[in-house]
């Protein structure tokens, strides 16, 4: 039997084990105070990471901060794995292994929310340009529930057994890190995973609470740049131009057809222009406008078909235009750049989603919705060995905030908001408890 073949019957069996039981007293009590004797010191940690964002691909010290967190727990620690990524490993006997993953990067976004621990950096990005930047999508709080649970689970080996991978990745923000770190041989240089399992903060929860979701969670992400060309000329002789301003804003009108004529109604799809360039001057027709696209799916044919038919249209519409042949609009996309729907593992989630109702209530697990955004995290899942994934999200919205938005219906303000603010305390005690509980559940001995 091929070596694949025996990881994927482990891992199958390893999903159907024995149901997530209740947490005990006892071991819920020593979770609790030891949680509540780390908080104040995760706080420091969290307010240090959230005042000194770092772009992506750009991370080198939030890597060493993170590093030395797992180090200072006894893992085994290797950095500049796929970039700024790094891989702590802390093994524990016989056992399935689980990785855990945060990420590192923050936004090149301004920071308005007026907390006296907020970003105030400003960097050079990648391209020489000055931005300011902030953890506006809270891989900060990640980090720290991170740290928290490396902690907890080094604390409490004899309640576990099996190997532990957590690792800090690079540029989720890119969508590049995952790739990057897995062709930098995550899975050849260090042990392979049984389970890789991750959260993500939620604007729409309310602190002390996560959701779940089984099956398809995010969608597939791809960018693309049309340059869609024409002949410029004088704007009172346009008989003598091929207006690439009215080429594209057909263009544009046209692709909305794609998802309302040309994919199932059930298919889930999204084709946005997000931006439109071109011209310089009210009487002068430009030689080009250059469109910026975001292309949103769950299954592969949906995005294939979408891709296409992107291309496709646009051709048509120059034709129809009379563009030559040597001005045809140029689709570009690429496919580093491409981050693949999350797809949670449906018996990986039913346990992780047990572990959590036995650890923080079952009025405080929520099942959410899927949605269009995007995460790499995917990737790990997406593997040769087929590793079963499970990403759940956490609630950061302070409750009377969440409570009074529910009652006015006044949008609260989104990841990537400048003015998006988690409420540290509740939000950092209840995913580190969560994650704990669930790699206890995973990683229990049988």
């Amino acid at each position: 039997m091929k070596s694949s073949t025996l990881r994927s019957g482990l891992a199958a069996f390893l999903l159907s084990a024995l149901p997530a039981g209740a947490a005990d007293a006892a071991l819920r009590e020593t979770v609790a105070s030891r949680v509540s004797a780390e908080y104040a010191s995760l706080e420091a940690l969290y307010k240090d990471l959230h005042a000194n964002p770092e772009l992506s691909l750009m991370e080198e010290r939030t890597a060493g901060v993170v590093a030395a967190e797992l180090r200072r727990q006894g893992f085994e620690v290797t950095e500049r794995v796929g970039g700024f990524g790094l891989v702590g490993v802390l093994k524990n006997g016989n056992g399935p292994t689980l990785l855990i993953r945060t990420d590192l990067d923050g936004l090149p976004v301004e920071e308005e929310t007026g907390l006296p621990y907020a970003s105030r950096k400003r960097v050079k990005d990648l391209a020489g340009r000055e931005v300011a930047t902030m953890h506006a999508c809270g891989h900060d709080l990640h980090m720290t529930v991170f740290a928290g649970t490396a902690r907890l689970l080094a604390s409490l080996r004899e309640r576990w057994s099996g190997t532990l991978v957590m690792i800090g990745q690079p540029a989720e923000e890119r969508g590049l890190g995952a790739r990057a770190m897995l062709a930098d041989g995550l899975y050849a240089k260090f042990p392979k995973p049984d389970f890789a399992i991750a959260l993500h903060d939620i604007a729409t929860l309310p602190a002390g609470t996560v959701g779940t979701l089984e099956g398809f969670m995010m969608a597939n992400v791809d960018t693309l740049d049309i340059t869609v060309r024409g002949i410029g000329g004088h704007g009172a002789y346009p008989h003598t131009t091929k207006d690439p301003i009215v080429l594209a804003a057909r263009i544009v009108v046209a692709l909305q057809t794609i998802v309302s004529r040309e994919t199932r109604p059930i298919e889930p799809a999204v084709v946005t222009v997000g931006s439109i360039q071109g011209g310089t001057k009210h009487n002068i027709i430009p030689d080009e406008v250059k469109l910026q696209l975001t292309v949103r799916s769950y299954s592969d044919q949906v995005r294939r078909q979408t891709l296409e038919a992107i291309r496709r249209i646009c051709r048509g519409e120059a034709i129809a235009a009379g563009i030559p042949d040597d001005r045809m609009p140029v689709v570009t996309s690429s496919e580093n750049e491409y981050t693949p729907a999350t797809y949670n593992d449906p018996a990986l989630t039913r346990r992780v989603r047990g572990a959590l109702t036995a650890w923080l209530g079952d009025d405080n697990v929520k099942t959410i919705d899927p949605e269009m955004g995007g995460e790499d995290f995917s990737r790990y899942g997406r593997t040769a060995e087929r590793v079963p994934i499970c990403m759940f999200r956490l609630g950061v919205v302070a409750p009377d905030v969440f409570a009074e938005s529910q009652r006015t219906g006044a949008p609260l303000p989104s990841l990537h908001s400048n003015k998006f603010a988690p409420l540290p305390e509740p939000s950092i005690k209840t995913g580190v408890t969560g994650m704990t509980g669930v790699a206890l559940e995973l990683l229990a001995k049988r």
